[in-house]
C-alpha cells in the first residue's frame, strides 16, 4: 500500500489556466466566466492566484484581488487594472475539485487569501450555492442589501454578496 500523495496549494502559473478552465466548468456550469478573466486576474494581481497541485496537477484552485468596495467586477468581465486606491480585497473565487474536497483544503487557501486580504480594511465576496455558512466560519457576514451589487443577480437567485470588516 501506497500513501496518498499529498495536495499542496501553490501559485498559480499561466500552464494551469487550461486545467482551471476545466474545473471551473466542472463546479461552475451555471456561472461561465472566460479564460481570459482567469488569466487576467493572474497577470494582474498574481499572489491572489493559487492551485492545488495534486500529482501535478489542479485539483482546486483561488482567485482573489483588490477592489473598490462594494463594487466587485461583474461575472466574466475583464477589470483592465487594479485599482491603485483599492480598499478591499475580493475573493473572485474558490473551487476544489469534488475527488479532492474533504481534507481542508478551501479553509487553507482561504487562511492564504485572508493573508493577502490583511493589507486592506475589509474583504468582500459573493457566495454561491449556499455557501453562506461556509464563509460565516471566516468571519465573512451577509452585506445590507443596499451595499449587494446591481450585478449580483448574473450569479444566481441564492447569491449573497458577503464583507468581512476586521481582518485579523
Amino acid at each position: 500500500m501506497t500513501a496518498a500523495t499529498p495536495a499542496a496549494w501553490r501559485p498559480m502559473r499561466a500552464g494551469d489556466l487550461p486545467a482551471v478552465m476545466a474545473l471551473a466548468g466542472r463546479i461552475h456550469p451555471g456561472l461561465p466566466e472566460d479564460e481570459a478573466v482567469f488569466a487576467e486576474r493572474l497577470c494582474l494581481f498574481p499572489s491572489g492566484c493559487l492551485a492545488l497541485d495534486l500529482k501535478g496537477e489542479p485539483a482546486g484552485y483561488a482567485v482573489g484581488h483588490p477592489i473598490l468596495y462594494p463594487h466587485p467586477p461583474s461575472l466574466n468581465t475583464l477589470i483592465g487594472a487594479v485599482p491603485p486606491d483599492a480598499d478591499a480585497f475580493y475573493i473572485h473565487d474558490v473551487a476544489i475539485a469534488p475527488e479532492a474536497r474533504g481534507h481542508r483544503h478551501a479553509e487553507e487557501v482561504v487562511a492564504a487569501l485572508l493573508l493577502a486580504a490583511s493589507a486592506y480594511p475589509q474583504a468582500c465576496l459573493v457566495s454561491v450555492y449556499g455557501t453562506v455558512p461556509f464563509w460565516q466560519r471566516f468571519g465573512f457576514l451577509p452585506a445590507d442589501d443596499d451595499l449587494a451589487p446591481a450585478s449580483l443577480s448574473a450569479y444566481g437567485a441564492d447569491a449573497r454578496f458577503m464583507q468581512r470588516l476586521t481582518l485579523d
